[in-house]
């Protein structure tokens, strides 16, 4: 009974990203522990980054402005939709997402040539059959764990995640343990999807109003499609980087480039579920000052856990690495551990406030020059550097769009960023973190 009053929206959601992440690490180590091979796990990164490629970015936009529009909306003008049992946004927002997923479909399908040709040496993709399934019925799921935010249900969604992302351990790791090839892991992957599938379906015949509305639809493209095209132009920046390795490398090396090429999982699951978690709370009649006061707090006691924990790790990670996974994957601590640093961006969050307010365009504009940056960097410094090069480029394009998006809510809403940053805090943290790099990097 002591844990409920540590169970609410923001940490359920920070545990259900730790559930997901911990699955799949321990998914990859167990791949690396069996018989197969560092090109079949290859080969299973590729068809998951493909599957990522041509979905995260709508995936995220429709989720994040979906949450500002629920029960606070021009076509159901209401009060806040938690107060009923059933709410229309629901249907519609999965009517939404699920023509997405079609599209996705239907583009892969069409560019399975041109695929082939920047990913696999022209070689057919293996396995291309079961990812357009996976393609198909993997991405509504993602809207699950929002159905019990915004009804206010924070130990349903730890309760989901453990359940979901156990039988997703069992069935993708189980096969390989026993000895079959990649391709069964593959069909469990497609099993759980399916099982998340009917889940949902559950859900939206419970917490769903089946009205078809194309003035809501509209609405909700509308908030969203600014945040669609920031998600495509910042995070596609990291597919550009693995279709770079996969162009200039054999499947080997790209399973090295995606083992290292991670965040330090803590940082990015407690970031991104509290500026998700903190999104619903600017969008009603509230105060300003203390929403704001709430993310500079909260993002203080990040920084005095999450720092420390960094710079621990970069010295660490490069022993680490042969032990968790095998002594094929050393190299790629050298890519994690420049990873580690986008923790100096990940501690910022001007984007929380533009999304909450409406404000979904200004962000667009960061992101063009964040893709910019990365790209242009990647391609130079993969010829200079090699892999790790790209994993450099990262770094600096996230940095100066978080710079880029701090300016721009001073500019745009008058928000000083003391008023949302422990700047001082940030600074002698950020410092600390980078001279550890330098010292790992030069003398370890």
């Amino acid at each position: 009974m002591k844990l409920n009053k540590y169970i609410n929206n923001i940490s359920s959601l920070q545990i259900s990203q730790l559930i997901r992440f911990v699955t799949l690490f321990l998914i990859g180590v167990i791949f690396t522990k069996t018989q197969l091979t560092t090109s079949d796990i290859g080969a299973y990164e590729k068809l998951l980054f493909i599957a990522s490629a041509v979905s995260f970015f709508w995936i995220s936009g429709l989720t994040q402005s979906f949450l500002p529009l629920y029960g606070n909306n021009k076509t159901f003008n209401k009060p806040p939709a938690i107060n009923h049992d059933k709410s229309p946004e629901f249907f519609n927002a999965f009517l939404l997402i699920c023509f997405f997923s079609i599209l996705a479909f239907v583009f892969v399908l069409i560019f399975k040539t041109y695929l082939s040709q920047l990913l696999n040496n022209s070689q057919p993709i293996k396995y291309f059959n079961l990812l357009l399934i996976y393609i198909l019925i993997s991405n509504p799921s993602y809207f699950i764990t929002y159905f019990y935010l915004l009804k206010n249900k924070p130990k349903q969604i730890i309760q989901y995640s453990f359940i979901s992302f156990s039988l997703q351990l069992l069935l993708v790791a189980l096969p390989s343990i026993f000895g079959y090839g990649i391709e069964y892991c593959l069909w469990g992957l497609i099993l759980i999807s399916a099982l998340r599938i009917i889940w949902l379906l559950f859900l939206l015949s419970r917490y769903a109003n089946f009205v078809i509305s194309i003035q809501f639809i509209k609405e909700h493209i509308h908030l969203a499609y600014p945040l669609v095209l920031s998600s495509l132009l910042s995070g596609s920046a990291k597919y550009i980087d693995g279709f770079l390795v996969s162009y200039y490398y054999d499947s080997a090396k790209f399973a090295i480039f995606q083992y290292g090429a991670r965040e330090f999982p803590l940082v990015v699951i407690l970031a991104n579920a509290f500026s998700n978690a903190m999104i619903p709370e600017f969008s009603g009649k509230i105060n300003l000052s203390s929403s704001l006061r709430m993310i500079r707090n909260k993002s203080k006691q990040f920084m005095h856990l999450l720092f420390p924990v960094t710079i621990v790790l970069l010295f660490v990670s490069i022993w680490l690495y042969p032990i968790i996974f095998n002594n094929n994957f050393v190299e790629s601590a050298y890519i994690f551990n420049i990873y580690l640093l986008l923790i100096v961006s990940r501690m910022i969050f001007p984007q929380t406030i533009l999304i909450g307010l409406k404000r979904s365009k200004i962000i667009l504009s960061a992101s063009v020059l964040e893709i910019i940056i990365n790209v242009s960097l990647s391609i130079l410094f993969i010829n200079l550097w090699g892999i790790i090069g790209v994993a450099i480029a990262t770094v600096v394009a996230y940095f100066f769009e978080k710079l880029f998006l701090v300016y721009l809510v001073y500019k745009k809403l008058n928000i000083l960023p003391t008023h949302y940053i422990p700047v001082k805090l940030h600074l002698i943290y950020s410092f600390l973190t980078f001279l550890a790099y330098f010292v790992v990097a030069n003398y370890l």
